[in-house]
Order: C-alpha cells, then sequence, then structure tokens
C-alpha cells in the first residue's frame, strides 16, 4: 500500500496537512503529488486539495481523507487503515 498526499505549491492547506502528517510521526512514507502536472488530477482533484490517499500496489485507491480534517481525524483515519 502506498499513502499519497495530492498537493500543489504554494497551497497554505496542503502544508497544514503535512505539518499534521508530520507530528503524528508515522513512520509509513508518505509520497507527495502535485496535481498541477497531470490534467486528469487537477480535474479531479483541484477544488478539494489537500486530499490524503491510500493506494494499491496498482495505484487504485482504497480510502481517501478529504480537507478538512485534524490531528485527531487523521490519527483515528490511519489507525484504521494499520498506517504506523
Amino acid at each position: 500500500m502506498a499513502l499519497v498526499l495530492y498537493s500543489t505549491e504554494g497551497c497554505h492547506l496542503c502544508e497544514e496537512a503535512m505539518a499534521l502528517y508530520e507530528a503524528a510521526e508515522k513512520s509509513a512514507a508518505l509520497r507527495v503529488i502535485d496535481i498541477a502536472f497531470d490534467d486528469t488530477l487537477f480535474e479531479r482533484y483541484g477544488v478539494t486539495i489537500p486530499v490524503l490517499s491510500l493506494q494499491n500496489s496498482d495505484n487504485s485507491v482504497i480510502d481517501e481523507l478529504g480537507w478538512p480534517f485534524d490531528s485527531s481525524v487523521l490519527q483515528t483515519w490511519l489507525a484504521k487503515h494499520g498506517i504506523d
């Protein structure tokens, strides 16, 4: 499984989401994808970023957590998926 943060440069909410993840001190690697360089991603996430996405190895989405979320919601979502 992969954990992805859909984001874009200069997005203060995306920076907040990243800070919340870093503060959660999880060992799982978080891959950040800038939606500005992909028309499909921009169409899907353009007005909803930041979005955390849990994906299978084939990049199919298992679950997503959209903004707004706080540290409590984030911790619950990560625990639900066994992310440590």
